[in-house]
Formats: C-alpha cells, structure tokens, sequence
C-alpha cells in the first residue's frame, strides 16, 4: 500500500504512530474532564424551586422530572447503535450540542414544557456516553483495554468530583447566585464542544465498521484478533453474513445466559440500577423538603455530590482487590449490600436532620458504585468485547423499561402522582424485596453447595480407613497430601 512505501522511505517517522494513540488518548481524558465541569448541575432542583424559576414541588416532581425516564428510555437504543455506526464523534458532538441546549433552557425557559425538553436534551447526554466509554476502545489494542478503561473512568470521576467541589465554593463562599453558576456551566459546556471539533473519528468500532477481511488483501481489527478460532471460519464469507454479525450475536446471547453468574449480576444491573437512578432523580427534591434553605448558601449540593463521588471512585478502587469465591458468595454480597441500602433509603425518607440524609445518600452511591466493577467483571470474564457491549446494553435498555414503568405509576401525574417522601418510602419497599429475593438465593445456593459436597465425605472416609499396607505407595503419598491440604 502507499502508506507502508511512504513508511519505507520515511524511516524516521516510524515511531509516530505509538506517540499518537499517546496523544489521543490523553486528549480524550482531558475531554471526558472538562465536559463533566458543570458546577451548577447540582443545584439545578434548587435553582428550578427558587425565585428565579418558581416552579412548585408538585410541577418538578410529577411533570418535569418523570419526562427523563420516558425520553431515555425512547433514545436509548438509537443512540447506541449510531455510536458505534457514526464511529463515535458525531455522537460525542451531539451529546455536547445537548448539554449546551441544558443551559440555554435552564436559563432563557420559563415554562413546564421548556423544561420538560430540558430533560429530554438531558437524557441524550446520558444515553451518549457510551460513545466516550466505547471511543477510547477504538484506540487501543485489547491488551490495554483495561488500562484505558481506568483511565478514561477517573478523568470523568474527577471531573464530576472537581465540578461538584467548584460549584459548592462558589455558592457557600463565594455567594454566587444559582443564574450566574448556570452561566458558568454554559461557558464551560461551549468549551466542551470545542474540543469535540478536534477528536479524531476512528476508522473502526464494533459492530458496524470493522475490518476488511484478510482474503480481500487487508488485515483484521484488533477486535477480530480477540477470537482468533472464530475469526478463521468467517473471514472470506460473503459479506451479508458479516453485515449479520449483531444478529450472530443475539444468538450467541441465547446460550450465554443460561450461565448463572452472568444471568445473577445481570438481573441486578436490571433491578438495582433502575432503582438507584431513581432515588438520583429525585433526592435532590428530597432534600429540599427535609430542610427547604431561604439562603442559597446553606444548601450543600454540590459538596454532598463531590463526597458521594470521591467515595464511590475508592469503593470502585477497593471492589478490584476482593477475591472471595463468587460462585457460591455472589448472592450473599449482593443481598447484603442491598439489604443496607434498603437501611439508607428507610433513613433518608424518615429522617428529619439534613446531614443524616446528606450521610446516607454519600453511603447509597457508594455502596453501589463497590457493586458496579464486581458486576463489570463477573458479566465480562466469559465474553468477547462485542458481546460484552450487547450485554451492558441490553441490561441497561431493560433497567430503563423498568425505571419508566415505576415512574409511571408512582411519579407521574396521570399515575398515582405520589410527592417525594412516599417515593422514597416506595424505594425501601423495593430494595427491601430485592435483599430478601438475592438473600433467599444466597441460602438455596448454600444448601445446595453442601449437598453437593456429603455424598464425596462417606466415600472419602472409607478410603482413608483403609490399613496403610493394602494402599500402594504412590496413592499414600496422594492421600496424605490430600489430609494435609
């Protein structure tokens, strides 16, 4: 090809490419940074209750905030397919177009339907950052993934935690007003589009733009090297079997699941993480009602959302060094973690006193930001990376049928239009179910794993009664090392 000739004559270049993933990599970091500096996203409840808004507590709870279920749950899908099809920029673009749209509305908008298109612009962001987890794939070979994917993670955990820290000092401090820290989040959003103008698009991804097979005279994607048996039976066929490769593998999802570690911590991505994100939802609208602040300096946002993402990144740190056996302890974890969190929510909804309602919703996020790696892992130990991909999209399309089916019936007006504190009593009940479910399994699982093992001690025991002299001596030392282990 043109570009190896020009690499031969030119040999001093060579070292260039190993640099430039360098640099794109960096530069995608420095992105996911700047992009979550939105300082006044933390008191956007607040600020939409206040005097600049005037809205009611009925109109946030049950018209405005139920729209973001609904619309993420609509943009969802197409979004994750156009990620990988647009080869990420063209996403990355739109989600900071949408973010920028956030403020103009928070800003210039003054009616319910305003801010209900808020919401919608707000789940588009949300529903794109698969394009930002997925791009820094793009860049690297497999051996690295999990390097990058640290990465890329801490750059955006920072970002959140120097946003929230940022926009704390400029309300308690500083006395900013809620208006002038919306301006600033625009500022900043406007920036972050900028820096999208100079990502680089990839020229593969996943699903869609993958590699030429080698019998057509090009080399194959670091994805396809991933499965190198499969990958032999597949590079010359016609090219309608390769456009069929996410059908292949909804069909290879049909045998994966019946695998019980994979089926438990996807079924808690499902439940679990559709009933965090409504206690995210709505919290903030929590918190005004437990203690409704006339002086905006008093209100804590922002220093609560850095403390429950610092503890949320050291419990992520700190769930990559436990190693117990998962097969029989996964359900015993899960359910006891949920069965505290069943504790938190019961706390935050009872409770009186801001700060133990600030302390348990620190505890929440951060018990379940221990649960989300452990849950990454044990989904993706047995699966390739595209199939990984489909699980983690498929589990969270699920959790957000689920997260608008409850807000449907509990949030929304045209439901049961339940306000904030019997929301949350409702959350309790649910993660009150969800512990006793994941700890009854963890009992079955227990029983079984001893019925298992009686049958093998009666048969054991009557060998090791056997006299020494009508044992060989290859089988002695064998069973004397079995005694010791």
């Amino acid at each position: 090809m043109s570009t190896e000739d020009d690499g031969s004559t030119k040999q001093p270049v060579e070292p260039a490419p190993t640099q430039r993933w360098k640099l794109q990599v960096f530069y995608l970091c420095f992105y996911g940074f700047m992009t979550q500096l939105r300082p006044g996203e933390s008191f956007i409840t607040p600020y939409l209750l206040g005097a600049d808004k005037n809205f009611t507590r009925e109109e946030v709870t049950n018209e405005i905030t139920p729209v973001l279920s609904y619309s993420y749950m609509v943009v969802l899908v197409p979004i994750f397919l156009l990620t990988d099809y647009l080869r990420y920029k063209p996403v990355l673009m739109l989600q900071s177009l949408s973010y920028i749209s956030i403020w103009l509305i928070l800003i210039f908008g003054t009616s319910i339907i305003a801010m209900q298109f808020m919401e919608l612009f707000y789940s588009i962001t949300m529903a794109a950052r698969v394009a930002y987890s997925s791009y820094i794939f793009s860049l690297v070979t497999p051996s690295l993934y999990q390097r990058m994917a640290s990465y890329s993670r801490s750059a955006v955990l920072m970002g959140v935690f120097t946003s929230s820290v940022l926009g704390q000092l400029c309300v308690t401090v500083g006395g900013v007003p809620f208006m002038t820290l919306n301006y600033i989040s625009l500022g900043f959003t406007v920036f972050g589009f900028f820096i999208t103008l100079f990502l680089e698009r990839p020229r593969r991804s996943l699903f869609f733009n993958r590699a030429e097979p080698v019998c057509n005279g090009t080399s194959p994607s670091e994805l396809d090297k991933m499965s190198p048996d499969n990958y032999k039976h597949t590079t010359c066929l016609p090219s309608y079997w390769r456009d069929a490769a996410l059908c292949r593998m909804l069909r290879e999802l049909g045998t994966i699941v019946q695998q019980p570690q994979l089926r438990l911590w996807s079924f808690w991505w499902i439940f679990n993480s559709a009933g965090y994100y409504l206690m995210l939802y709505y919290v903030q609208i929590l918190w005004d009602v437990v203690y409704p602040a006339k002086d905006n300096r008093k209100v804590y946002n922002g220093g609560v959302d850095a403390a429950s993402t610092l503890l949320g990144a050291i419990a992520s740190f700190a769930a990559g060094f436990v190693k117990i056996r998962w097969k029989l302890w996964s359900e015993l974890v899960i359910g006891t973690v949920t069965a505290v969190q069943a504790g938190l929510l019961l706390l935050m909804t009872s409770t009186s006193n801001i700060w133990l309602c600030y302390v348990a919703y620190v505890l929440f996020r951060g018990s379940y930001q221990f649960l989300v790696p452990l849950a990454i892992f044990q989904i993706a130990t047995s699966l390739s990376k595209e199939l990984c991909a489909l699980v983690f999209g498929i589990n969270t399309f699920f959790a957000t049928i689920l997260k608008t089916i409850i807000t449907i019936i509990i949030a929304d007006k045209r439901g049961l239009g339940l306000s904030v504190h019997p929301q949350f009593y409702v959350y309790f009940s649910y993660f009150t179910l969800l512990a006793v479910l994941y700890l009854t399994a963890a009992v079955y699982v227990s029983i079984q794993h001893r019925r298992r093992k009686k049958p093998q001690e009666p048969a054991l025991a009557k060998e090791l009664c056997k006299p020494l002299d009508e044992v060989p001596v290859k089988e002695k030392t064998s069973e004397l090392s079995s005694v010791e282990a």
